[in-house]
């Protein structure tokens, strides 16, 4: 009998999901990770769980899902919920026009718009003359850098999943995994690989056209402000597929692509969320390339500040760090999902949004294993 129900390759938050999915069908899980922790994108995003905006469908559904697990977790794994909910504003009125036809739709339910008035009163650092803003009560961000380790000792403490850290993959034949401390047998097999599918499926990835999405993201010293929830702006809105689909979101992308073309060329649209001690995380930009390059762009960086600076009025800002991440992007959207061998899965992200979808997608691979 093998040792495992199910051996898991990857540590990341899409790992920590299937870990999660698995216990609590009361399997013996194992997880395998190469580096000595998790290192890659679950380690190097905003922590944010986002419902507002998502395309309709399977990952508007896979995030609300997301969302209910997170909750649970955070409150068994001691994971601090640091903000709830989304302040979208609207610096041009055609971004009001946008938040407005979604508000009206099914899926604005719960959220509020908000005159340039009731904004600034929720919000006093916002500059004059923004447009309006719509608040979706229905996020939630936790510090993901922190909350990655916290869920894997909290696995392995109460669930009793084994971890094996700064162990390289060698093979797999079959459900036997050969890794570099030795061999272990299994009922079945996730890969939870990020951007390493080229790694396990070389064919696969080719196939699908596998590529790397690279982000440039900044810490900001703490500015003496405190935000009302997480914030996003006008160029945000042409990012998710639940509002850039809308007909009014045209005539936004019609006018920012004139007025900030090398914000657009760059990905970039504005998040602002903060931490426990102040500092607000911001970001970020998008850039596709077959390989991720290891080098950042101090310019693509200040245009990012440059549109902080344009939403809000802060006291000062202040960069303490800086970040590159990186995920998968494909042909194949919002997910990547292979039977590489008899009960032995593949499954990456390629939207950006492993940590608002994970725990959906853990489940769904897990009651198809074991059904």
């Amino acid at each position: 009998m093998p040792a495992f129900d199910l051996a898991i390759v990857g540590a990341g938050i899409m790992g920590l999901a299937h870990a999660l999915a698995a216990v609590r069908r009361g399997l013996r899980v194992v997880v395998i990770e190469r580096d000595a922790r998790a290192n890659g994108a679950s380690v190097r995003n905003f922590g944010f769980v986002t419902i507002t905006g998502q395309e309709a469908g399977d990952t508007r559904r896979r995030a609300l899902r997301s969302r209910e697990i997170w909750e649970a977790v955070a409150r068994e794994a001691a994971v601090d919920i640091l903000q709830r909910g989304t302040l979208f504003v609207a610096r041009r009125p055609e971004a009001l026009a946008v938040l407005e036809e979604f508000a009206a739709g099914e899926m604005g339910d719960g959220c509020e718009l908000l005159s340039a008035r009731d904004a600034r009163g929720r919000l006093p650092q916002l500059r004059a003359g923004i447009a309006g803003a719509l608040a979706s009560p229905h996020e939630l961000r936790i510090e993901a850098r922190d909350a990655i380790a916290a869920i894997a000792a909290w696995l392995e403490d109460r669930h009793g999943v084994v971890f094996s850290w700064s162990n390289p993959l060698l093979s797999i034949e079959g459900t036997t995994v050969r890794h570099a401390h030795g061999t272990l047998e299994a009922e079945a097999v996730v890969l939870a690989p990020g951007t390493a599918v080229g790694d396990f499926a070389p064919q696969y990835a080719r196939r699908v056209e596998l590529a790397q999405c690279t982000l440039q993201m900044m810490r900001i010293a703490a500015p003496g402000a405190r935000l009302p929830a997480v914030v996003m702006s006008d160029l945000s809105l042409l990012r998710y597929g639940g509002l850039a689909s809308l007909g009014s979101a045209a005539a936004l992308r019609e006018r920012v692509e004139r007025e900030c073309p090398r914000a657009i060329a760059e990905g970039i649209h504005l998040i602002v969320a903060q931490s426990s001690d102040g500092s607000l995380v911001i970001g970020d930009s998008h850039r596709h390339a077959a390989l991720a390059g290891p080098f950042a762009s101090a310019a693509t960086d200040e245009l990012i500040l440059d549109e902080l600076r344009a939403l809000l009025d802060l006291q000062r800002v202040e960069v303490t760090e800086r970040w590159l991440g990186h995920y998968a992007v494909a042909t194949v959207k919002p997910l990547l999902r292979e039977t590489l061998a008899p009960r032995v899965e593949l499954v990456s992200v390629t939207n950006g949004l492993g940590m608002s979808t994970a725990f959906a997608i853990g489940e769904e691979t897990i009651a198809g294993l074991f059904a």
